[in-house]
């Protein structure tokens, strides 16, 4: 534990930031999280224990360290803010029904072809999104069908 502490204590003043008891909790907590968590998911883990930072901090902590690059923004749906440590170029899926979004490797998609983009525009970067229904909820889903259909059968 101390140990990953001076890790993200190095990484912080490798970036130029001036390490704040804020910066290091967000960051921390943005490092241990793979379900792209919004500001105010940051801020309600945090508080858990003792109301400790407020939402005007949070959000300052993760501009200061989107703008170094050790956190970026996920927009997968309009209007809500996600936040990623994983500054690795990778894809997103997001299931539709529970809302659960995991990582796609850059190498699902590594071929997509931008020659097709019409003239004048230089594509500079991209992410695909894939939306769909993850194992879970379709299981789930198959088993309400099966009820349904055994009540209807009885």
């Amino acid at each position: 534990m101390k140990q990953e502490a001076n890790t993200i204590v190095n990484t912080l003043k490798q970036k130029k930031l001036r390490v704040t008891p804020q910066r290091f909790a967000v960051y921390a907590n943005l490092l241990h999280r793979t379900d792209h968590p919004t500001a105010e998911q940051i801020l309600s883990d945090l508080n858990k224990n003792a109301p400790t930072s407020s939402q005007a901090t949070v959000y300052s902590a993760l501009q200061a360290l989107r703008e170094v690059g050790l956190v970026r923004e996920v927009l997968l749906e309009p209007g809500i803010c996600r936040y990623d440590a994983n500054v690795e170029s990778h894809h997103h899926f997001r299931c539709r029904c529970c809302g659960v979004i995991e990582d796609i490797p850059w190498e699902n998609f590594d071929s997509l072809n931008l020659k097709g983009l019409r003239q004048g525009i230089k594509a500079e970067r991209y992410e695909v999104i894939v939306e769909g229904i993850c194992d879970r909820c379709l299981c789930l889903t198959i088993g309400v069908l099966i009820v349904r259909m055994m009540t209807v059968f009885r």
